[in-house]
């Protein structure tokens, strides 16, 4: 280790650390106000936003802030980490929950001695084709897939998997730029279109159909300390093609049956495999017929798409502090899951702008005591590119099927009205 590098690494009585968020979206803001009022912390920001842009509550934590150009970019990273340790007194920790930081991150630990995630490990999360590749080797279930650099390339995978396919960027975080290709026309006209490069691979997997679940997990040393499991309904993918589903999640009361075993099993082996030691991660999975499953991708980070929030509901733990306490602290205590939690998220009809929401008092009369968290797409709110929508509301009570009765009737009568 170089002089610098224990410069880095050093730990001073008073634990410091660095959060590396390229922009202060407002869920990246409640990650970094957990890192930050933890109790003798001193949390440095590494961030494309100026510090005047730092909300006025979170500001006054902070002990040091950096702006880069590039919020991704390792080199930047570590310039501004090696400013900021000399402000700290080192860095023995390094953080950051966005799915394109992962590699970056790793990569600067790897440069600086600072323990945590290496770029070799944060690659087989990141690169969906090698996690795939490891998965197989390992003899993990997954879908059978192929990577194409090519047209003629993709002709050949497609021809190998059998139509339908999946295509999506190896990549890709949240079923981004992920869509289905059933026929040979829809195969030709993509390749017309849009062909894989060496510099912008596609991933074409079999399509598995089943129903679609997450699984969200702590690993502390290597073990499997803590779990979650979700449903989703529809899966995303359909979601993404039929513009006019609201989509839902279900985070059932009881997960501890014989029925979640093989996930459990197969979800353990499959981190340990990827090299995951301590950290958060969310995995997404298809339980198919005969009892059958396959994984389908995995990232190590916490969950997107509010599911933080789904989790600090179902659990009564403030979940964003339970990352921050294990990233850098090395600290987790297991939460007992207590409620049956699910959201539906509100996607407008039609293009433009939105115009209006309509069912909210049919909804707020029927269910309004199941609400726990709410947001409404706003008049002249833009309409989302992502399948999340431009709203969402979150229910809870004791029993699942409540729950999940009050998902459908949400997903029935709320409309969000577009105009273009």
């Amino acid at each position: 280790m170089t002089a610098a590098a224990a410069l880095l690494a050093y730990t001073q009585p008073v634990p410091s650390a660095v959060f590396v968020a390229p922009f202060l979206l407002e869920t990246t803001i409640r990650f970094i106000d957990a890192a930050a009022s933890l109790a003798g912390v001193r949390l440095g920001l590494i961030s494309q936003d100026p510090v005047e842009r730092v909300p006025d509550h979170l500001r006054h934590k902070l002990a040091a802030h950096c702006r880069i150009d590039d919020g991704t970019d390792a080199q930047q990273i570590a310039d501004a980490t090696r400013r900021l340790a000399e402000q700290l007194g080192g860095v023995p920790r390094l953080v950051g929950t966005l799915e394109q930081l992962q590699v970056p991150l790793g990569e600067v630990r790897d440069a600086l001695g600072i323990s945590g995630m290496g770029a070799e490990v944060a690659r087989n999360f990141r690169d969906k084709s090698r996690m795939k590749q490891i998965f197989a080797a390992r003899g993990v279930p997954c879908a059978r897939h192929g990577v194409a650099t090519s047209a003629a390339e993709a002709v050949e995978v497609a021809a190998r998997l059998d139509l339908p396919v999946v295509v999506k960027p190896p990549a890709g975080a949240g079923a981004r730029s992920t869509f289905r290709i059933d026929t040979d026309e829809q195969l030709s006209s993509w390749l017309r279109v849009d062909p894989p490069t060496p510099r912008a691979p596609a991933l074409l997997e079999e399509l598995v159909s089943g129903a679609e679940h997450s699984f969200d997990s702590v690993f502390v040393d290597g073990q499997l300390a803590w779990h979650s499991i979700s449903s989703y309904l529809p899966t995303p993918l359909e979601v993404l093609e039929n513009p006019w589903i609201q989509w839902a999640v279900l985070l059932p009361r009881s997960i501890d049956g014989p029925e979640f075993d093989g996930i459990r099993a197969a979800a353990t082996e499959g981190l340990r495999v990827l090299g995951m030691t301590t950290g958060f991660s969310h995995m997404e999975w298809f339980q198919l017929g005969e009892g059958r499953l396959a994984l389908s991708e995995v990232a190590a980070r916490p969950p997107g798409a509010q599911f933080t929030t789904l989790l600090t509901y179902a659990h009564d733990v403030d979940m964003y502090a339970a990352w921050a306490r294990l990233e850098i602290l090395g600290e987790f205590h297991p939460p007992q899951r207590r409620h049956a939690v699910g959201a539906v998220y509100l996607r407008g009809q039609g293009v433009g702008t939105v115009a209006g929401v309509h069912g909210l008092e049919i909804l707020q009369h029927e269910l309004g005591e199941l609400v726990v968290e709410a947001r409404l797409p706003r008049d002249g709110q833009p309409r989302s590119e992502s399948y999340e929508g431009e709203g969402y509301v979150i229910l809870r009570h004791h029993d699942t099927a409540v729950v999940a009765a009050a998902l459908r009737r949400v997903a029935e009568v709320a409309r969000v009205e577009m105009t273009g």
